[in-house]
Protein backbone atom coordinates (compact mmCIF):
# COMPACT_ATOMS: atom_id res chain seq x y z
CA UNK A 1 0.00 0.00 0.00
CA UNK A 2 2.67 1.96 0.63
CA UNK A 3 4.28 1.66 -2.74
CA UNK A 4 1.14 2.64 -4.53
CA UNK A 5 0.44 5.40 -2.68
CA UNK A 6 4.02 6.55 -3.56
CA UNK A 7 3.46 5.96 -7.07
CA UNK A 8 0.37 7.87 -7.13
CA UNK A 9 1.90 10.76 -5.25
CA UNK A 10 4.72 10.58 -7.60
CA UNK A 11 1.93 11.08 -10.64
CA UNK A 12 -0.08 13.84 -9.03
CA UNK A 13 3.79 15.44 -8.46
CA UNK A 14 3.62 16.13 -11.81
CA UNK A 15 0.03 18.06 -12.07
CA UNK A 16 1.77 21.02 -11.48
CA UNK A 17 -0.94 23.19 -11.22
CA UNK A 18 -3.52 21.28 -12.07
CA UNK A 19 -3.23 19.02 -9.04
CA UNK A 20 -5.92 21.61 -7.97
CA UNK A 21 -8.53 20.32 -10.48
CA UNK A 22 -7.40 16.69 -9.55
CA UNK A 23 -8.88 17.79 -5.94
CA UNK A 24 -11.49 19.47 -7.00
CA UNK A 25 -12.40 16.48 -9.31
CA UNK A 26 -12.26 14.32 -6.41
CA UNK A 27 -14.76 16.74 -4.19
CA UNK A 28 -17.07 16.83 -6.50
CA UNK A 29 -17.22 13.16 -6.83
CA UNK A 30 -17.71 12.22 -3.54
CA UNK A 31 -21.31 15.32 -3.15
CA UNK A 32 -22.06 13.59 -6.58
CA UNK A 33 -21.80 10.05 -4.40
CA UNK A 34 -23.88 11.07 -1.45
CA UNK A 35 -26.21 12.59 -3.54
CA UNK A 36 -26.83 9.65 -5.43
CA UNK A 37 -27.94 7.76 -2.31
CA UNK A 38 -31.07 10.34 -2.07
CA UNK A 39 -33.07 9.19 -4.72
CA UNK A 40 -33.31 5.76 -2.81
CA UNK A 41 -34.54 7.46 0.23
CA UNK A 42 -37.29 9.05 -1.74
CA UNK A 43 -38.61 6.35 -3.06
CA UNK A 44 -39.15 4.86 0.58
CA UNK A 45 -40.98 7.61 1.28
CA UNK A 46 -43.15 7.43 -1.46
CA UNK A 47 -43.42 3.41 -1.23
CA UNK A 48 -44.00 4.50 2.58
CA UNK A 49 -46.77 7.16 1.42
CA UNK A 50 -48.68 4.62 -0.50
CA UNK A 51 -49.00 2.06 1.85
CA UNK A 52 -49.79 3.72 4.63
CA UNK A 53 -52.97 5.51 2.74
CA UNK A 54 -53.75 1.83 1.15
CA UNK A 55 -56.70 0.94 0.41
CA UNK A 56 -57.46 4.58 0.77
CA UNK A 57 -56.57 7.60 -1.41
CA UNK A 58 -53.58 8.78 -0.92
CA UNK A 59 -51.38 12.11 -0.54
CA UNK A 60 -50.61 13.00 -4.66
CA UNK A 61 -48.87 16.29 -3.31
CA UNK A 62 -46.53 14.20 -1.14
CA UNK A 63 -45.91 11.62 -3.57
CA UNK A 64 -44.64 14.40 -6.46
CA UNK A 65 -42.51 16.37 -3.68
CA UNK A 66 -40.74 12.80 -3.39
CA UNK A 67 -40.79 12.12 -6.84
CA UNK A 68 -39.29 15.40 -7.95
CA UNK A 69 -36.80 15.23 -5.29
CA UNK A 70 -35.29 11.85 -6.34
CA UNK A 71 -35.04 13.77 -10.21
CA UNK A 72 -33.66 16.97 -9.54
CA UNK A 73 -31.03 15.10 -6.94
CA UNK A 74 -30.30 12.30 -9.73
CA UNK A 75 -30.03 15.58 -12.19
CA UNK A 76 -27.84 17.32 -9.45
CA UNK A 77 -25.44 14.04 -8.86
CA UNK A 78 -24.76 14.00 -12.88
CA UNK A 79 -24.05 17.51 -13.58
CA UNK A 80 -21.68 16.92 -10.24
CA UNK A 81 -20.07 14.07 -11.38
CA UNK A 82 -19.59 15.29 -14.78
CA UNK A 83 -17.99 18.24 -13.60
CA UNK A 84 -15.65 16.43 -11.51
CA UNK A 85 -14.70 13.81 -14.74
CA UNK A 86 -14.31 17.48 -16.80
CA UNK A 87 -11.62 18.66 -14.23
CA UNK A 88 -10.05 15.32 -13.63
CA UNK A 89 -9.67 14.80 -17.37
CA UNK A 90 -8.12 18.00 -18.10
CA UNK A 91 -5.56 17.26 -14.91
CA UNK A 92 -5.06 13.97 -16.82
CA UNK A 93 -3.81 15.15 -19.79
CA UNK A 94 -1.96 17.84 -18.29
CA UNK A 95 0.14 15.58 -15.59
CA UNK A 96 0.37 12.49 -18.62
CA UNK A 97 1.87 15.57 -20.93
CA UNK A 98 4.07 16.73 -18.37
CA UNK A 99 5.48 13.02 -17.49
CA UNK A 100 6.29 13.02 -20.93
CA UNK A 101 8.22 15.95 -21.07
CA UNK A 102 9.95 14.95 -18.13
CA UNK A 103 10.91 11.61 -19.72
CA UNK A 104 12.20 12.75 -22.85
CA UNK A 105 14.05 15.66 -20.66
CA UNK A 106 15.75 13.10 -19.03
CA UNK A 107 16.27 11.40 -22.10
CA UNK A 108 18.32 14.10 -23.73
CA UNK A 109 20.62 14.07 -20.95
CA UNK A 110 21.74 10.51 -21.15
CA UNK A 111 24.55 9.33 -23.17
CA UNK A 112 24.79 8.60 -26.77
CA UNK A 113 25.53 5.12 -25.60
CA UNK A 114 21.84 4.38 -23.63
CA UNK A 115 20.51 4.48 -27.36
CA UNK A 116 22.58 1.99 -28.76
CA UNK A 117 21.15 -0.35 -26.22
CA UNK A 118 17.32 0.91 -26.65
CA UNK A 119 15.15 0.87 -29.55
CA UNK A 120 13.49 3.80 -30.60
CA UNK A 121 10.16 1.79 -30.34
CA UNK A 122 10.75 0.64 -27.07
CA UNK A 123 11.37 4.00 -25.35
CA UNK A 124 8.64 5.23 -27.48
CA UNK A 125 6.17 2.62 -25.55
CA UNK A 126 7.79 3.12 -22.25
CA UNK A 127 7.36 7.08 -22.03
CA UNK A 128 3.86 7.56 -24.53
CA UNK A 129 2.20 4.53 -23.47
CA UNK A 130 3.18 4.46 -19.79
CA UNK A 131 2.22 8.16 -19.19
CA UNK A 132 -1.21 7.21 -21.16
CA UNK A 133 -1.71 4.23 -18.33
CA UNK A 134 -1.84 7.18 -15.52
CA UNK A 135 -4.41 9.05 -17.76
CA UNK A 136 -7.44 6.49 -16.78
CA UNK A 137 -6.22 6.47 -12.96
CA UNK A 138 -6.58 10.19 -12.63
CA UNK A 139 -9.56 10.90 -15.10
CA UNK A 140 -11.94 8.59 -13.90
CA UNK A 141 -10.74 5.82 -10.81
CA UNK A 142 -9.13 8.59 -8.70
CA UNK A 143 -12.93 10.51 -8.64
CA UNK A 144 -14.25 7.54 -8.43
CA UNK A 145 -12.17 6.63 -5.34
CA UNK A 146 -12.99 9.73 -3.76
CA UNK A 147 -16.91 8.51 -4.38
CA UNK A 148 -15.72 5.13 -3.18
CA UNK A 149 -14.42 6.37 0.25
CA UNK A 150 -17.73 8.26 0.79
CA UNK A 151 -20.13 6.05 -0.65
CA UNK A 152 -19.50 2.95 2.44
CA UNK A 153 -19.79 6.09 4.94
CA UNK A 154 -23.38 6.69 3.75
CA UNK A 155 -24.09 3.69 2.72
CA UNK A 156 -23.37 1.44 5.58
CA UNK A 157 -25.64 4.64 7.31
CA UNK A 158 -28.48 4.00 5.58
CA UNK A 159 -28.53 0.26 5.77
CA UNK A 160 -29.12 0.33 9.31
CA UNK A 161 -31.60 3.28 8.67
CA UNK A 162 -34.42 1.54 8.50
CA UNK A 163 -34.36 -2.07 8.84
CA UNK A 164 -31.04 -3.42 10.55
CA UNK A 165 -32.11 -6.71 9.77
CA UNK A 166 -32.30 -6.45 6.60
CA UNK A 167 -29.35 -3.82 6.17
CA UNK A 168 -27.17 -6.30 7.97
CA UNK A 169 -28.05 -9.07 5.11
CA UNK A 170 -27.01 -5.92 2.52
CA UNK A 171 -23.76 -5.54 4.39
CA UNK A 172 -23.05 -9.22 4.56
CA UNK A 173 -23.31 -9.71 0.80
CA UNK A 174 -20.63 -7.16 0.30
CA UNK A 175 -18.07 -8.12 2.90
CA UNK A 176 -18.38 -11.71 1.42
CA UNK A 177 -17.75 -9.54 -2.03
CA UNK A 178 -14.75 -7.95 -0.94
CA UNK A 179 -13.33 -11.01 0.59
CA UNK A 180 -13.97 -12.87 -2.56
CA UNK A 181 -12.07 -10.02 -4.78
CA UNK A 182 -9.14 -9.97 -2.49
CA UNK A 183 -9.08 -14.09 -2.94
CA UNK A 184 -8.81 -13.21 -6.80
CA UNK A 185 -6.00 -10.31 -7.11
CA UNK A 186 -4.05 -11.66 -4.08
CA UNK A 187 -1.58 -14.30 -3.24
CA UNK A 188 0.07 -15.48 -5.99
CA UNK A 189 -2.00 -13.47 -8.40
CA UNK A 190 -0.64 -10.36 -6.70
CA UNK A 191 1.96 -10.03 -9.08
CA UNK A 192 0.07 -10.90 -12.46
CA UNK A 193 -0.24 -7.61 -13.84
CA UNK A 194 3.66 -6.91 -14.13
CA UNK A 195 4.49 -10.01 -15.46
CA UNK A 196 1.45 -9.69 -17.87
CA UNK A 197 3.39 -6.46 -19.10
CA UNK A 198 6.67 -7.99 -19.14
CA UNK A 199 4.64 -10.48 -21.68
CA UNK A 200 3.13 -7.76 -23.60
CA UNK A 201 6.22 -6.01 -24.01
CA UNK A 202 8.19 -9.10 -25.04
CA UNK A 203 5.52 -10.70 -27.55
CA UNK A 204 5.53 -7.04 -29.36
CA UNK A 205 9.11 -6.85 -29.51
CA UNK A 206 9.61 -10.29 -31.25
CA UNK A 207 6.67 -9.59 -33.76
CA UNK A 208 8.90 -6.69 -35.02
CA UNK A 209 11.31 -9.04 -35.31
CA UNK A 210 9.26 -11.33 -37.00
CA UNK A 211 8.06 -8.77 -39.28
CA UNK A 212 11.25 -7.70 -40.50
CA UNK A 213 11.83 -11.11 -41.10
CA UNK A 214 9.11 -12.24 -43.49
CA UNK A 215 10.88 -12.06 -46.66
CA UNK A 216 13.02 -14.43 -45.03
CA UNK A 217 10.19 -16.93 -44.07
CA UNK A 218 8.73 -16.10 -47.25
CA UNK A 219 12.06 -16.95 -49.03
CA UNK A 220 12.48 -20.41 -47.81
CA UNK A 221 8.92 -21.65 -47.32
CA UNK A 222 9.22 -21.06 -43.68
CA UNK A 223 6.07 -20.75 -40.74
CA UNK A 224 5.69 -18.52 -37.89
CA UNK A 225 7.94 -21.50 -35.52
CA UNK A 226 11.02 -21.07 -37.45
CA UNK A 227 10.95 -18.07 -35.32
CA UNK A 228 11.22 -19.61 -31.97
CA UNK A 229 11.49 -16.69 -30.27
CA UNK A 230 8.15 -15.35 -31.63
CA UNK A 231 6.21 -18.63 -31.00
CA UNK A 232 7.37 -19.03 -27.49
CA UNK A 233 6.70 -15.47 -26.53
CA UNK A 234 2.82 -16.09 -28.13
CA UNK A 235 2.67 -19.08 -25.95
CA UNK A 236 4.11 -17.89 -22.40
CA UNK A 237 1.64 -14.97 -22.89
CA UNK A 238 -1.32 -17.50 -24.04
CA UNK A 239 -0.28 -19.52 -20.61
CA UNK A 240 -0.09 -16.92 -18.51
CA UNK A 241 -3.55 -15.21 -19.43
CA UNK A 242 -4.78 -18.99 -19.70
CA UNK A 243 -3.48 -19.91 -15.90
CA UNK A 244 -4.83 -16.53 -14.19
CA UNK A 245 -8.56 -16.91 -16.00
CA UNK A 246 -8.30 -20.67 -14.63
CA UNK A 247 -6.81 -19.17 -11.14
CA UNK A 248 -9.65 -16.87 -10.78
CA UNK A 249 -12.81 -19.05 -11.60
CA UNK A 250 -13.47 -19.93 -7.71
CA UNK A 251 -13.03 -15.79 -7.00
CA UNK A 252 -15.17 -14.88 -9.77
CA UNK A 253 -17.90 -16.63 -9.71
CA UNK A 254 -18.25 -15.81 -5.77
CA UNK A 255 -17.88 -12.81 -6.40
CA UNK A 256 -20.37 -12.52 -9.05
CA UNK A 257 -22.86 -14.33 -6.51
CA UNK A 258 -22.05 -12.31 -3.65
CA UNK A 259 -22.38 -9.12 -5.54
CA UNK A 260 -26.17 -10.34 -7.35
CA UNK A 261 -27.18 -12.31 -4.13
CA UNK A 262 -28.80 -9.76 -1.82
CA UNK A 263 -31.99 -9.68 -3.50
CA UNK A 264 -32.26 -13.34 -3.09
CA UNK A 265 -30.90 -12.86 0.44
CA UNK A 266 -33.98 -10.79 0.98
CA UNK A 267 -37.02 -12.27 0.04
CA UNK A 268 -36.65 -15.38 2.53
CA UNK A 269 -35.59 -12.50 5.19
CA UNK A 270 -38.78 -10.17 4.43
CA UNK A 271 -40.85 -13.42 4.73
CA UNK A 272 -39.82 -13.95 8.27
CA UNK A 273 -39.60 -10.36 9.38
CA UNK A 274 -43.54 -9.96 7.91
CA UNK A 275 -44.73 -12.73 9.91
CA UNK A 276 -43.86 -11.13 13.19
CA UNK A 277 -44.57 -7.47 12.52
CA UNK A 278 -46.18 -5.28 10.41
CA UNK A 279 -46.74 -6.30 6.89
CA UNK A 280 -46.78 -2.71 5.65
CA UNK A 281 -43.67 -1.60 6.75
CA UNK A 282 -41.77 -4.82 6.00
CA UNK A 283 -42.88 -3.94 2.46
CA UNK A 284 -41.47 -0.58 2.36
CA UNK A 285 -38.69 -1.38 4.23
CA UNK A 286 -38.40 -4.40 1.38
CA UNK A 287 -38.54 -2.17 -1.87
CA UNK A 288 -35.78 0.33 -0.22
CA UNK A 289 -33.16 -2.62 0.10
CA UNK A 290 -34.23 -4.35 -3.11
CA UNK A 291 -33.65 -1.56 -5.23
CA UNK A 292 -30.10 -0.15 -2.70
CA UNK A 293 -28.25 -3.50 -2.49
CA UNK A 294 -27.46 -3.31 -5.90
CA UNK A 295 -26.15 -0.03 -5.76
CA UNK A 296 -24.20 -1.26 -3.41
CA UNK A 297 -22.59 -3.70 -5.63
CA UNK A 298 -22.21 -0.80 -8.11
CA UNK A 299 -19.82 0.37 -5.33
CA UNK A 300 -17.79 -3.00 -4.93
CA UNK A 301 -17.29 -3.00 -8.55
CA UNK A 302 -16.10 0.22 -8.95
CA UNK A 303 -13.49 -0.91 -5.91
CA UNK A 304 -12.18 -3.32 -7.91
CA UNK A 305 -11.68 -1.21 -11.02
CA UNK A 306 -10.01 1.10 -8.75
CA UNK A 307 -7.84 -0.84 -7.68
CA UNK A 308 -6.54 -2.20 -10.89
CA UNK A 309 -6.19 1.05 -12.09
CA UNK A 310 -4.24 1.91 -8.88
CA UNK A 311 -2.08 -1.36 -10.22
CA UNK A 312 -1.74 -0.39 -14.27
CA UNK A 313 -0.36 3.40 -12.38
CA UNK A 314 1.96 1.47 -10.19
CA UNK A 315 3.19 -0.93 -13.61
CA UNK A 316 3.64 2.48 -15.13
CA UNK A 317 5.79 4.34 -12.65
CA UNK A 318 8.25 1.17 -12.23
CA UNK A 319 8.49 1.60 -16.27
CA UNK A 320 9.14 5.19 -16.27
CA UNK A 321 11.59 4.48 -13.70
CA UNK A 322 13.52 2.48 -16.23
CA UNK A 323 14.75 5.74 -17.83
CA UNK A 324 14.47 8.33 -14.85
CA UNK A 325 16.74 5.68 -13.33
CA UNK A 326 19.25 6.43 -15.95
CA UNK A 327 22.36 8.26 -14.50
CA UNK A 328 22.51 11.18 -16.94
CA UNK A 329 25.54 12.74 -18.38
CA UNK A 330 27.67 14.64 -15.84
CA UNK A 331 27.99 18.39 -17.14
CA UNK A 332 31.69 19.61 -15.42
CA UNK A 333 31.44 23.07 -13.83
CA UNK A 334 34.97 23.69 -15.04
CA UNK A 335 34.71 23.68 -19.03
CA UNK A 336 37.59 23.59 -21.12
CA UNK A 337 38.98 23.60 -24.67
CA UNK A 338 41.70 21.76 -26.30
CA UNK A 339 44.11 23.20 -27.66
CA UNK A 340 44.60 20.84 -31.05
CA UNK A 341 42.95 17.39 -32.09
CA UNK A 342 45.09 15.03 -30.67
CA UNK A 343 43.02 12.20 -28.91
CA UNK A 344 44.57 10.34 -25.95
CA UNK A 345 43.45 7.30 -23.72
CA UNK A 346 45.41 6.96 -20.63
CA UNK A 347 44.85 4.11 -18.83
CA UNK A 348 41.25 3.59 -19.57
CA UNK A 349 39.10 0.80 -18.67
CA UNK A 350 35.36 0.41 -19.35
CA UNK A 351 32.71 -2.01 -18.39
CA UNK A 352 28.98 -1.87 -19.78
CA UNK A 353 26.03 -2.19 -17.47
CA UNK A 354 25.19 -5.42 -16.16
CA UNK A 355 28.62 -6.83 -18.04
CA UNK A 356 30.99 -8.98 -15.83
CA UNK A 357 34.17 -8.14 -17.47
CA UNK A 358 35.40 -5.00 -18.79
CA UNK A 359 35.29 -4.13 -22.68
CA UNK A 360 38.58 -2.26 -22.16
CA UNK A 361 41.01 -2.82 -19.91
CA UNK A 362 43.59 -0.43 -18.91
CA UNK A 363 44.03 0.68 -22.47
CA UNK A 364 46.71 3.83 -23.47
CA UNK A 365 47.60 4.71 -27.08
CA UNK A 366 47.70 8.47 -28.69
CA UNK A 367 46.37 10.09 -31.78
CA UNK A 368 48.74 13.19 -33.23
CA UNK A 369 46.63 15.77 -34.90
CA UNK A 370 46.70 14.82 -38.90
CA UNK A 371 46.97 11.34 -37.70
CA UNK A 372 45.18 8.61 -39.41
CA UNK A 373 45.06 5.59 -36.96
CA UNK A 374 43.41 2.69 -37.17
CA UNK A 375 41.87 -0.09 -34.89
CA UNK A 376 41.79 -3.77 -35.92
CA UNK A 377 41.55 -7.16 -33.81
CA UNK A 378 39.15 -9.98 -33.69
CA UNK A 379 35.39 -9.44 -33.11
CA UNK A 380 34.59 -8.15 -29.42
CA UNK A 381 38.04 -7.10 -28.48
CA UNK A 382 36.81 -3.22 -27.97
CA UNK A 383 36.85 -1.49 -31.30
CA UNK A 384 33.83 0.17 -31.67
CA UNK A 385 33.90 0.77 -27.66
CA UNK A 386 36.94 2.30 -27.62
CA UNK A 387 35.76 4.86 -30.54
CA UNK A 388 32.71 5.57 -28.93
CA UNK A 389 34.37 6.88 -25.45
CA UNK A 390 35.49 9.87 -27.64
CA UNK A 391 32.66 11.72 -27.89
CA UNK A 392 31.06 10.48 -24.41
CA UNK A 393 28.78 8.08 -25.99
CA UNK A 394 29.54 6.47 -22.18
CA UNK A 395 32.09 7.21 -19.94
CA UNK A 396 35.06 5.55 -18.68
CA UNK A 397 35.07 3.82 -15.02
CA UNK A 398 38.68 4.51 -14.74
CA UNK A 399 41.55 6.48 -16.65
CA UNK A 400 40.90 9.70 -19.14
CA UNK A 401 39.83 10.06 -22.50
CA UNK A 402 41.05 13.33 -23.44
CA UNK A 403 41.26 15.84 -27.10
CA UNK A 404 44.21 18.17 -27.13
CA UNK A 405 44.91 17.64 -23.67
CA UNK A 406 41.17 18.36 -21.90
CA UNK A 407 39.46 15.20 -20.99
CA UNK A 408 36.27 14.86 -22.49
CA UNK A 409 34.46 15.38 -19.05
CA UNK A 410 35.60 18.60 -18.81
CA UNK A 411 34.08 19.65 -22.63
CA UNK A 412 31.07 21.58 -22.81
CA UNK A 413 28.83 18.98 -24.43
CA UNK A 414 28.68 21.30 -27.76
CA UNK A 415 31.66 21.86 -28.19
CA UNK A 416 32.99 18.27 -27.91
CA UNK A 417 30.33 17.62 -30.46
CA UNK A 418 31.81 20.22 -32.93
CA UNK A 419 35.28 18.77 -31.81
CA UNK A 420 34.27 15.01 -33.40
CA UNK A 421 32.33 13.79 -36.70
CA UNK A 422 31.25 10.16 -36.74
CA UNK A 423 30.14 7.27 -39.42
CA UNK A 424 29.16 4.16 -38.71
CA UNK A 425 28.63 1.32 -39.99
CA UNK A 426 24.58 1.18 -39.24
CA UNK A 427 23.64 4.61 -40.70
CA UNK A 428 20.52 6.13 -39.79
CA UNK A 429 18.31 8.26 -42.20
CA UNK A 430 15.61 10.44 -41.31
CA UNK A 431 12.06 10.47 -43.26
CA UNK A 432 13.22 14.19 -44.62
CA UNK A 433 14.59 15.30 -47.79
CA UNK A 434 18.34 14.83 -48.73
CA UNK A 435 18.98 18.30 -48.15
CA UNK A 436 18.10 18.33 -45.00
CA UNK A 437 19.51 15.08 -44.04
CA UNK A 438 22.68 16.11 -44.69
CA UNK A 439 21.96 19.28 -43.27
CA UNK A 440 21.65 17.57 -40.04
CA UNK A 441 24.98 18.14 -39.19
CA UNK A 442 25.06 21.77 -39.21
CA UNK A 443 20.90 22.91 -39.35
CA UNK A 444 22.84 26.63 -40.54
CA UNK A 445 24.65 25.49 -43.92
CA UNK A 446 23.58 27.06 -46.75
CA UNK A 447 22.58 24.91 -49.83
CA UNK A 448 25.39 25.65 -52.24
CA UNK A 449 27.54 23.97 -49.06
CA UNK A 450 25.32 21.26 -48.36
CA UNK A 451 25.68 20.28 -52.19
CA UNK A 452 29.20 20.90 -52.11
CA UNK A 453 29.41 18.49 -49.41
CA UNK A 454 27.39 15.90 -51.62
CA UNK A 455 29.44 16.35 -54.02
CA UNK A 456 32.48 15.82 -52.23
CA UNK A 457 31.11 12.35 -50.89
CA UNK A 458 30.60 11.35 -53.99
CA UNK A 459 26.93 11.98 -54.29
CA UNK A 460 26.60 13.21 -57.26
CA UNK A 461 24.80 10.00 -59.16
CA UNK A 462 22.86 9.76 -56.23
CA UNK A 463 21.01 13.00 -56.44
CA UNK A 464 21.28 12.59 -60.40
CA UNK A 465 18.47 9.44 -60.03
CA UNK A 466 16.20 10.84 -57.84
CA UNK A 467 13.07 12.77 -58.70
CA UNK A 468 13.63 16.20 -57.04
CA UNK A 469 17.34 15.82 -56.66
CA UNK A 470 18.41 17.29 -53.43
CA UNK A 471 14.89 17.99 -52.15
CA UNK A 472 13.61 14.17 -52.53
CA UNK A 473 12.13 12.97 -49.70
CA UNK A 474 13.63 9.64 -48.37
CA UNK A 475 11.44 6.44 -47.45
CA UNK A 476 8.21 7.86 -49.94
CA UNK A 477 6.72 6.84 -52.85
CA UNK A 478 9.36 3.69 -53.07
CA UNK A 479 12.13 6.18 -52.80
CA UNK A 480 15.30 4.09 -50.53
CA UNK A 481 18.66 4.29 -51.00
CA UNK A 482 21.02 1.42 -50.61
CA UNK A 483 23.57 0.66 -47.66
CA UNK A 484 26.43 1.92 -49.78
CA UNK A 485 24.25 4.63 -50.75
CA UNK A 486 23.15 5.78 -47.25
CA UNK A 487 27.01 5.66 -46.61
CA UNK A 488 27.42 8.38 -49.00
CA UNK A 489 24.82 10.42 -47.54
CA UNK A 490 26.26 9.82 -43.88
CA UNK A 491 29.87 10.82 -45.34
CA UNK A 492 28.58 14.30 -46.45
CA UNK A 493 26.70 14.84 -43.62
CA UNK A 494 30.27 14.45 -41.52
CA UNK A 495 32.33 16.61 -44.44
CA UNK A 496 29.42 19.37 -44.51
CA UNK A 497 30.23 19.12 -39.92
CA UNK A 498 33.87 19.73 -40.48
CA UNK A 499 34.39 18.76 -37.39
CA UNK A 500 38.42 18.46 -36.58
CA UNK A 501 38.62 14.45 -35.28
CA UNK A 502 36.71 11.75 -37.34
CA UNK A 503 35.58 8.61 -36.30
CA UNK A 504 34.83 6.34 -39.09
CA UNK A 505 33.19 2.55 -37.71
CA UNK A 506 33.46 0.04 -40.41
CA UNK A 507 32.12 2.26 -42.51
CA UNK A 508 32.69 0.11 -45.82
CA UNK A 509 30.86 -2.76 -44.15
CA UNK A 510 27.72 -2.94 -46.50
CA UNK A 511 29.19 -1.34 -49.31
CA UNK A 512 29.22 -3.37 -52.49
CA UNK A 513 32.84 -3.01 -54.67
CA UNK A 514 31.31 0.16 -56.86
CA UNK A 515 29.79 1.97 -53.57
CA UNK A 516 33.40 1.52 -51.61
CA UNK A 517 35.49 2.71 -54.39
CA UNK A 518 33.40 5.85 -54.05
CA UNK A 519 33.26 5.90 -50.23
CA UNK A 520 37.21 5.23 -50.57
CA UNK A 521 37.34 8.69 -52.43
CA UNK A 522 34.62 10.20 -50.22
CA UNK A 523 37.29 9.17 -46.99
CA UNK A 524 40.24 11.79 -49.11
CA UNK A 525 37.68 14.41 -48.97
CA UNK A 526 36.17 13.84 -45.25
CA UNK A 527 40.13 13.08 -43.70
CA UNK A 528 42.15 15.94 -45.61
CA UNK A 529 43.98 17.68 -42.64
CA UNK A 530 41.81 15.79 -40.23
CA UNK A 531 42.49 13.72 -36.71
CA UNK A 532 41.17 10.26 -37.56
CA UNK A 533 40.41 7.17 -35.80
CA UNK A 534 38.66 4.24 -37.79
CA UNK A 535 37.71 0.79 -37.18
CA UNK A 536 38.31 -1.43 -40.28
CA UNK A 537 38.12 -5.80 -40.62
CA UNK A 538 38.99 -5.12 -43.88
CA UNK A 539 42.35 -4.07 -43.78
CA UNK A 540 43.20 -3.43 -47.05
CA UNK A 541 41.94 -0.05 -46.24
CA UNK A 542 44.19 0.35 -43.12
CA UNK A 543 47.41 -0.67 -43.80
CA UNK A 544 48.29 3.44 -45.18
CA UNK A 545 47.43 4.29 -41.85
CA UNK A 546 50.06 6.14 -39.93
CA UNK A 547 49.64 3.75 -36.98
CA UNK A 548 47.55 0.53 -36.93
CA UNK A 549 46.39 -0.57 -32.86
CA UNK A 550 45.71 -4.26 -32.44
CA UNK A 551 43.00 -4.59 -29.57
CA UNK A 552 41.96 -8.48 -28.49
CA UNK A 553 39.79 -8.95 -25.49
CA UNK A 554 39.76 -5.61 -24.32
CA UNK A 555 43.67 -5.10 -24.26
CA UNK A 556 45.95 -3.26 -25.88
CA UNK A 557 48.03 -6.38 -28.10
CA UNK A 558 50.06 -4.69 -30.44
CA UNK A 559 50.76 -1.54 -31.98
CA UNK A 560 52.90 -0.01 -34.91
CA UNK A 561 52.82 0.71 -38.83
CA UNK A 562 51.61 -2.06 -41.31
CA UNK A 563 55.25 -2.98 -42.10
CA UNK A 564 56.64 -3.20 -38.65
CA UNK A 565 53.55 -5.28 -37.06
CA UNK A 566 53.45 -7.99 -40.28
CA UNK A 567 57.46 -8.20 -38.64
CA UNK A 568 55.85 -9.07 -35.50
CA UNK A 569 54.62 -12.06 -36.63
CA UNK A 570 51.41 -11.82 -33.91
CA UNK A 571 48.23 -11.08 -34.33
CA UNK A 572 48.14 -8.56 -36.99
CA UNK A 573 50.25 -10.74 -39.06
CA UNK A 574 47.94 -13.74 -38.92
CA UNK A 575 44.95 -11.34 -39.43
CA UNK A 576 47.00 -10.09 -42.41
CA UNK A 577 47.66 -13.73 -43.77
CA UNK A 578 43.44 -14.58 -43.34
CA UNK A 579 42.88 -11.48 -45.24
CA UNK A 580 45.15 -12.32 -48.29
CA UNK A 581 43.67 -16.04 -48.26
CA UNK A 582 39.94 -14.57 -48.36
CA UNK A 583 40.76 -12.20 -51.24
CA UNK A 584 42.03 -14.81 -53.38
CA UNK A 585 39.60 -17.31 -52.81
CA UNK A 586 37.12 -18.12 -56.06
CA UNK A 587 34.38 -20.14 -56.84
CA UNK A 588 34.72 -22.83 -59.30
CA UNK A 589 35.01 -26.74 -59.26
CA UNK A 590 37.64 -28.87 -57.40
CA UNK A 591 40.34 -30.33 -59.53
CA UNK A 592 39.45 -33.91 -59.84
CA UNK A 593 41.84 -36.52 -58.50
Amino acid sequence: MQKKQSSLSRILGYAGGHKMLTLLGCILSALSAVLGLIPYVCVWLAARNVLESWPGPFGVSNLSRWGWTAVWTAIASIVLYFAALMSTHIAAFRTARNIRRAAMAHVLKLPLGFFTGNLSGRLRKLIDDNAGLTEDLLAHKLPDLAGTIVTPIAAIAMLFLFDWKMGLLCLLTMVLALLSMCLMMGGKNAGFFHRYQKEIERMSGEAVEYVRGIPVVKMFQQTVYSFKAFYAAIRDYSNLASQYAMSCRVGQTCFLTFINGAFALLIPAALLLASGSDIKTVLVNFIFYALFAPACGQMINRIMYMSEAVMEADEAVGRLDEILDQKPMEESKVQKRPANAAVSFDHVTFTYPGADRPALDNVSFSVRPGQVTALVGPSGGGKTTAASLIPRFWDADSGTVSIGGVNVREMNTEDLMRHVAFVFQDTRLFKESLLENIRAARPDASREEVLAAAHAAQCDDILGKMPQGLDTVVGTKGIYLSGGEQQRIALARAILKDAPIVVLDEATAFADPENEHQIQKAFEALTRNKTVLMIAHRLSTVQDADSIIVLSNGRVVEQGSHKSLLALHGIYAAMWEDYRRSAQWKVGKEDAV
